[in-house]
């Protein structure tokens, strides 16, 4: 009987990852074995990273939030504590970017919870 080969499911699966490692410098984007392991690393920080971009934003809004409050004379945490108490309901997100672009429409809401 002799050796069954299947290559065309090999060589989708070769060229699979050679696609995804498309871009990358020397043999991890031409050595199968070299790139499989640089494909295989990419995806893992891609799983993580995108966990770690959530934490990365929002202590970048805390931050623009906190010095936005602070010109209008309140510190991040009870302007967040009266938001809180007078149920308005504006995420980090929006609040951030109302401190950014739309500055009276932040001290707005910062004189709405005062």
């Amino acid at each position: 009987m002799p050796r069954s080969v299947n290559s065309v499911a090999s060589r989708r699966r070769r060229k699979k990852i050679l696609k995804q490692a498309r871009g990358y410098f020397g043999a991890r984007s031409k050595v199968y074995t070299v790139a499989k392991n640089a494909v295989e690393k990419g995806l893992t920080y891609a799983y993580r990273d995108r966990k770690t971009k959530k934490r990365v934003y929002r202590r970048l809004w805390i931050a623009r939030i906190n010095a936005a409050a602070r010109m209008e004379g309140i510190s991040y945490s009870r302007f967040m504590h009266a938001l809180t108490s007078d149920e308005v309901k504006l995420n980090r997100k929006v609040l951030a970017d109302l401190a950014m672009n739309h500055p009276d429409a932040f001290k707005a809401v910062v004189n709405s919870v005062k």
